[in-house]
């Protein structure tokens, strides 16, 4: 399994992007070396493509794929492209407030701590539908390391999609999201202009 070992507080300065987005609550006192440079049409465009595939942590290869399942769809392929991002089942862990971080998120899911629907879930990939209860194993449940998460996490927003119960660590799908759900900072329309050329 590939791995990206690149120091996050250091692609966030390249990418213009502010950590909190990723569950980190660090901040990078340095300026970035191409922060006055002059972007190109098609740098920009592949600024957003890296941006998304850092934010979820997805590769190139699969990240393609989600591009071409979201070109199949009805709608805007952008808007799907964000919502197929969204549904990803360690997205909606770390949304719902069971992990500090969406890789802390990924190793919760291939720990096999996950159920949906009362059925073992390891592959990060997995996406949830409307509906969907996602819980953390009772034999999981009570380790020390969610009270942790928990502790770290009790402030932030659940969105409004998800009916979160973080005291059982539990969890409901209400609908899919929307675009106005999703309050990452990505402009997805670069994305599809990098991918239509």
């Amino acid at each position: 399994m590939a791995v990206d070992r690149v120091p996050v507080l250091k692609r966030c300065r390249s990418l213009g992007l502010d950590p909190t987005y990723l569950g980190i609550d660090k901040k990078s006192k340095r300026e970035s070396k191409r922060a006055n440079r002059k972007l190109s049409e098609y740098g920009l465009q592949l600024r957003e493509k890296q941006k998304a595939k850092f934010i979820y942590g997805v590769l190139e290869k699969p990240f393609r794929n989600y591009f071409a399942k979201a070109s199949r769809m009805r709608g805007q392929v952008g808007e799907n492209l964000m919502i197929l991002l969204e549904r990803r089942i360690d997205n909606v862990i770390f949304r719902m407030g069971i992990a500090r971080t969406r890789k802390e998120a990924r190793q919760i899911v291939d720990h096999k701590h996950v159920l949906v629907n009362g059925k073992g879930v390891n592959i990060p990939s997995y996406l949830v539908s409307a509906g969907d209860v996602i819980e953390i194993k009772e034999k999981a449940k009570s380790s020390a390391r969610y009270k942790e998460i928990l502790e770290e996490t009790s402030g932030r927003l659940v969105p409004a999609w998800i009916d979160a119960d973080q005291e059982n660590l539990k969890g409901v799908v209400k609908n899919l999201p929307n675009r106005e759900d999703i309050d990452v900072p990505v402009d997805e329309l670069l994305i599809v202009e990098l991918y239509s050329r």
